[in-house]
């Protein structure tokens, strides 16, 4: 039976979903065809009726999870800080759902390994993830009706802050279900660091 255009279209995001979500939650290398499709609920061989090859779906798949922001939480200030991003990243709740969070602290290793345009969909999404903490940071240090482009002070420190912070979730998903303890502690304990050092001016190790 021939499939609308529509429903194409809606099968394709299905797989995209579906992939993204997986691959964050198992790695690339530990999900296959079948596990997309079937989450889908698409047949094995319609894959390729959307995608020209498996490695086609992943770069699309990672472009896609680097749609995902850092949420924030209900009754938080209007504009959520730099501080606020870095409490709700370093979560229980981000923790415990890879599927649905950052792709770098998912998928970072396995990025490296494939090499290629898989890295190059990632250098792309942390470039973007710089620049956007950058101009937050600058944003932050300008009077409330103005907007500063973000210097190359700026820039080091977002830096500094997103791969505390994703260097502090692998760590604390690598420990969790072995010493849940020590998982929190490790968040809590980068947690309120970088949280310091950005309300209240406490130097990072960066700034010694």
């Amino acid at each position: 039976m021939k499939v609308s255009k529509a429903q194409a279209a809606e099968n394709r995001q299905g797989i995209l979903d579906a992939a993204a979500r997986l691959y964050r939650e198992r790695g690339l290398t530990g999900v296959g065809v079948a596990d997309i499709t079937r989450d889908a609920g698409l047949t094995h061989g319609g894959l390729y009726r959307h995608f020209a090859s498996k490695e086609a779906l992943v770069q699309e798949a990672c472009t896609k999870a680097f749609d995902w922001s850092i949420p924030v939480l209900d009754g938080e200030r209007p504009h959520a800080t730099v501080s606020d991003r870095v409490r709700r990243y370093l979560s229980p709740e981000h923790r415990d759902a890879p599927g649905s969070g950052c792709p770098v602290a998912a998928l970072a290793v396995d990025a490296a390994r494939a090499g290629g345009g898989v890295s190059e969909v990632f250098a792309q999404g942390i470039e973007r993830n710089i620049q956007r903490f950058a101009q937050l940071l600058a944003d932050s240090a300008a009077d409330a009706d103005s907007s500063a482009a973000p210097s190359p002070q700026d820039r080091a420190r977002a830096i500094h802050v997103l791969a505390t912070m994703v260097g502090g979730m692998v760590l604390a998903r690598a420990t969790a279900a072995a010493q849940p303890a020590l998982s929190n502690e490790l968040m809590q304990t980068l947690q309120t660091q970088l949280t310091d050092w950005l309300e209240d001016g406490t130097p990072s190790p960066s700034d010694r």
